[in-house]
């Protein structure tokens, strides 16, 4: 049996605990060390660090503080790793909690957050997904049931202190040219809510003022949210510190492509088993600048589709010039209404494009000007037939409840 370097406590506060931290800065002393050819188990919090609970109220998902977020496990140094390696990870397996047996998805307050489509779903609201071994369904979702591709959003290597300062630089001067927008265009240090791991004192302040946010993806990796990073994976991760630094969390049970609702897998707290390797050099050699990787070879089997297209034209008829994200917020408007005639609400159906195994293809992007992006909704998870006949959709949707709302205040 494979140690388990990193354990949480989810009656605890993730505060508590010197393994877990919720920025990226090369000064966090690593949590744990392993070396090349080992095999070990991580705990993860949920992302939000247990601010979101099993109930029919949306007020936990209003009201979350997204400055504490992502909570990870790590880091986790490997003996040898040095500046310009390649870290090999194997993700073995990945499993929930026997005592937590449950994820939520949820759409974030235009006012804090937002989401992918927060101009037509401004609002707060969050489904609750129970776990059945590998299959999940939800109350708040009937007629749907589906199989788990189980993946950690978020991993990745600490930056060095070059690439952190080179992050914060263009972050903030995106977030310069339009500081009032909200949702805001970048999410910037903020030390308040800063956890730095072993990290104390004046280095703790100093770091905390400095370090990187976890929301998006960066060099390193990070928050990807790449849902066939499951297990039987490969990532092969650039090394930018002594030792690597990989720090995992936010683990999803499901996840469409793209995540469009922000919150949009089924986000739930768990464990994964890893094993490390080196490549040194392995940057130079391969001309490595991203993480790549090996798909899982064990994927939930649907291969029936109905596939929506959506063009670079907005929803108020403009022109894009081969705009990928127009198109595919076409495509998923498209899904959304389409499934509204078997009587979801919108809320509900952009809930399930976010969470349930849907893919997302950007399809074309040199037939000027539109750019075609699709949307492909596996036909198998649904308990009833959603495909086009001559008779017209007749709603099928039965029992269960609608999405919890919470507005603004």
């Amino acid at each position: 049996m494979a140690d388990t370097i990193i354990k949480i406590d989810l009656s605890k506060s993730p505060y508590e605990n010197e393994k877990v931290h919720n920025r990226w800065h090369p000064d966090i002393p690593m949590a744990a060390m392993v070396k090349p050819g080992d095999d070990f188990i991580v705990e993860c919090h949920d992302w939000t660090g247990g601010q979101i609970h099993n109930d029919d109220s949306a007020a936990d998902v209003r009201d979350v503080d997204l400055t504490q977020v992502h909570f990870l496990s790590g880091p986790v140094g490997v003996e040898g790793a040095e500046p310009g390696d390649l870290l090999v990870v194997d993700i073995l397996d990945i499993g929930t909690f026997e005592e937590s047996q449950w994820g939520f998805n949820g759409f974030f307050s235009k006012q804090n957050g937002g989401g992918f489509l927060t101009e037509h779903f401004p609002e707060a609201q969050k489904s609750i997904w129970d776990f059945n071994g590998m299959f999940t369904k939800s109350r708040h979702i009937p007629g749907v049931e589906f199989a788990g591709l189980i993946h950690p959003g978020l991993i990745g290597c600490l930056p060095s202190k070059a690439m952190l300062d080179e992050w914060n630089g263009r972050e903030k001067a995106l977030y310069d040219t339009d500081p009032e927008r909200v949702p805001a265009l970048a999410t910037l240090p903020h030390a308040d809510t800063a956890h730095m791991g072993k990290l104390g004192g004046d280095a703790k302040a100093r770091a905390a003022a400095e370090g990187a946010r976890t929301v998006p993806p960066r060099e390193h990796g990070g928050n990807c949210d790449i849902k066939d990073l499951s297990r039987g994976a490969k990532v092969y991760f650039p090394v930018y510190v002594k030792d690597g630094g990989l720090s995992v969390g936010d683990l999803h049970f499901s996840q469409g492509d793209g995540e469009i609702t922000f919150c949009g897998a089924i986000e739930m707290a768990g464990w994964i088993h890893l094993r490390v390797n080196l490549i040194k050099d392995g940057m130079a050699k391969y001309a490595i600048k991203n993480p790549i990787f090996k798909p899982s070879p064990i994927t939930p089997k649907y291969d029936d589709y109905l596939i929506f297209e959506g063009i670079s034209v907005d929803e108020e008829g403009k022109q894009h010039y081969l705009d990928v994200h127009i198109a595919y917020r076409q495509a998923v408007l498209n899904a959304i209404e389409y499934l509204k005639k078997f009587g979801y609400s919108g809320a509900q159906a952009y809930s399930l494009l976010g969470c349930a195994p849907v893919q997302g293809h950007i399809s074309g992007v040199v037939d000027i000007p539109n750019a075609c992006a699709t949307l492909w909704l596996p036909t198998d998870i649904f308990e009833f037939d959603i495909k086009p006949n001559a008779d017209g959709p007749t709603s099928m949707v039965q029992g269960g409840v609608d999405l919890p709302l919470a507005k603004d205040e």
